[in-house]
């Protein structure tokens, strides 16, 4: 791993290059729970260096600031109490450069450990916050887009920063005969536990699409009367999509010129060949069941990467977010990254527009729950 450290210097540059075109009140927005402030990005994957890495392994390490271990702390209850995610927009004190300067802090610290010659088990942590950071930079652009989208003067993150403008390179199915399959994560490059162990499934045969479903596909749903019909919908998904009157996509407008959607570069008119975004997975299914058709499950699409191409959107499976055969939750606070949030949750799989660089492979277990679509996700069908 000697070369870890630029790597490590990379990643955390461009977590604050992604805030380089906001403005200072954009750094405290949060919108919903689910959502949370850039400021409060910067300064929890900062955080996670700190109280992982420094404090147990670099003896001559002070602590910045000993109220940062309450105010950034997510979800670890093995490293204390902490703020409610609901209220991390509150926390307007310590400002901006604060922030900035605590992350200086921590990094001229982690250069120090490395000159210390840092034992395997650092280095294996210090690349999981990297990981790590690398995730909060794609929840730090799906937050900032969804809290930007309540402004009702629809705001614009940047002119070129669009994202969901990509079109389809293929079309027709991949078919993929009946087996046993491997799936899941074996090698020495980074993945988290939640890829392992490998193991054996039986597939039966059954095609995939090569495209994702685009925005004009959807709109024929729409305009098909497929948010009002509920044979389409799970149970859950119909009682949510009139809990919430829901009759179209996460911020699609329909206008009397068309159909318009809140892009990270403001307000601008569907492109029906692009391929359409931020969905949810009872959208999904009820668009599959609407085609005739259905979603992969993980382990078809896993089977299936090498012949499709993938990467613009983090695509929903049909399957729930599961331990592999053999998975063990890791003691102490590292275990609590993933295993604890296998329940009521489906898997997605990819990549999206806005994954960071060398932050994919083709065995990464997205998860989060069915109703949920403020990330940059899409469709790909798939039949027997």
């Amino acid at each position: 791993m000697s070369d870890l450290l630029p790597i490590y210097l990379k990643i955390r540059n461009h977590s604050t290059d992604l805030c380089k075109e906001l403005n200072t009140e954009d750094h405290n927005l949060q919108a919903a729970e689910f959502v949370s402030p850039p400021k409060w990005h910067l300064a929890h994957t900062t955080w996670f260096f700190e109280e992982m890495i420094l404090k147990p392994f670099l003896k001559s390490y002070k602590l910045f600031d000993e109220g940062f271990a309450f105010l950034f702390n997510s979800y670890y209850n093995n490293l204390g109490d902490r703020l409610l995610r609901r209220n991390r927009g509150l926390i307007s004190r310590p400002e901006l450069n604060r922030i900035l300067s605590y992350r200086n802090y921590v990094d001229q610290h982690i250069v120090q450990l490395f000159e210390d010659n840092p034992s395997d088990q650092v280095l294996e942590l210090l690349v999981l916050g990297t990981q790590h950071e690398q995730q909060h930079q794609e929840l730090l652009l799906s937050d900032l887009k969804y809290s930007f989208s309540l402004n009702p003067s629809y705001p614009a993150y940047g002119q070129q920063r669009n994202y969901i403008g990509s079109k389809n390179q293929e079309s027709g199915w991949v078919k993929i005969p009946d087996g046993i399959y491997k799936i899941g994560h074996k090698g020495s490059e980074f993945s988290f536990d939640n890829e392992h162990k490998q193991h054996k499934v039986y597939l039966q045969a059954f095609e995939i699409s090569k495209s994702l479903v685009t925005n004009g596909e959807y709109i024929e749903f729409i305009e098909n009367n497929g948010y009002n019909n509920f044979n389409l919908w799970l149970d859950e998904g119909w009682a949510w999509i009139n809990d919430e009157n829901l009759q179209s996509p996460l911020y699609w407008y329909k206008k009397k010129e068309g159909w318009w959607h809140y892009t990270l570069s403001g307000l601008q008119k569907i492109d029906v060949d692009a391929v359409l975004c931020h969905i949810s997975y009872y959208e999904a299914m009820a668009f599959a069941a609407w085609k005739g058709q259905r979603l992969a499950t993980e382990f078809e699409w896993e089977v299936a990467s090498d012949e499709i191409k993938w990467g613009s959107r983090w695509e929903w499976t049909n399957s729930a977010y599961l331990p592999y055969p053999g998975f063990q939750i890791t003691e102490g606070a590292v275990g609590e990254y993933n295993g604890k949030f296998m329940s009521n949750q489906m898997v997605l799989r990819g990549a999206s527009s806005v994954t960071s660089e060398g932050h994919s492979r083709k065995t990464y277990r997205n998860f989060f729950h069915p109703h949920l679509r403020w990330q940059f996700t899409g469709i790909r069908l798939a039949k027997y």
